[in-house]
């Protein structure tokens, strides 16, 4: 299968996107900065989604069978911040973890569904990673990070519904706290023992564990399963 997948420089992107390839797929990733591997696109620009999803296309030999949304920005605002700091924080964290991911989708679905295919035959699946926070919702200051996942969630549910029956499929992946380069600081600290104890399994969740239900999402689940999340959080969060 020929797969995209965003944020792919790092964390759960990163060993997804490795992951992906040892298991025979040809996978391109995007970053924010770009790499001689990854694709370079800053998602606050407008036009960065079509311009990875365009060259990702030409990189892949004009075929696209799995897009993975995976990028995504985890920055605080406090709730009582000036105005324009406070919209300025939505703006970014809609535009990177929500619009970006529905502008990269409707390319893909228009992709998959303009390919063509026998009836009853999968033309294109989507994977997108939300988070724990979609349902269970954040800390104070990150009530846009909860909201652009829950968005993200709605948009999931949306594709699969609207375009099952045209053989394209949506999934999400809802990890809770993972362990990755960019949380292991804090799991150390004095942070990391109340997050713990929040988690019944005892431990985060890690980037592989993740990685493995992206590669199954994306591989392997049936077409039955369209709409559905799977949640990584350890039972931290039952729904």
């Amino acid at each position: 299968m020929n797969i995209l997948i965003t944020g792919a420089s790092r964390g759960i992107g990163a060993a997804a996107h490795a992951l992906l390839q040892k298991t025979g797929h040809q996978v391109v990733g995007h970053s924010t900065r770009g790499s001689d591997s990854l694709i370079a696109g800053d998602l606050c620009d407008p036009a960065a989604p079509r311009n990875i999803w365009d060259t990702a296309l030409d990189e892949l030999g004009g075929r696209i069978d799995i897009l993975v949304n995976n990028a995504g920005i985890y920055e605080a605002i406090a709730d009582n911040a000036p105005d324009d700091e406070w919209h300025a924080a939505w703006a970014r964290t809609l535009t990177i973890n929500l619009q970006a991911a529905a502008d990269l989708s409707r390319l893909a679905v228009s992709h998959f569904l303009d390919r063509g295919g026998a009836e009853g035959e999968i033309r294109g699946r989507i994977v997108n990673i939300a988070s724990r926070a979609a349902y269970r919702g954040d800390s104070p200051q990150h009530w846009h990070y909860a909201a652009s996942k829950a968005g993200m969630i709605g948009m999931t549910k949306s594709i699969a519904r609207g375009y099952a029956g045209e053989g394209v499929l949506c999934f999400a992946v809802a990890p809770g706290f993972t362990v990755s380069e960019m949380t292991a600081e804090y799991l150390q600290g004095r942070g990391g023992a109340q997050i713990i104890a929040d988690i019944p399994l005892g431990r985060v969740a890690s980037t592989d564990e993740v990685a493995e239900v992206i590669r199954w999402l994306a591989s392997e689940a049936p077409a039955s399963a369209t709409g559905s999340v799977v949640d990584v959080n350890g039972g931290s969060y039952v729904r």
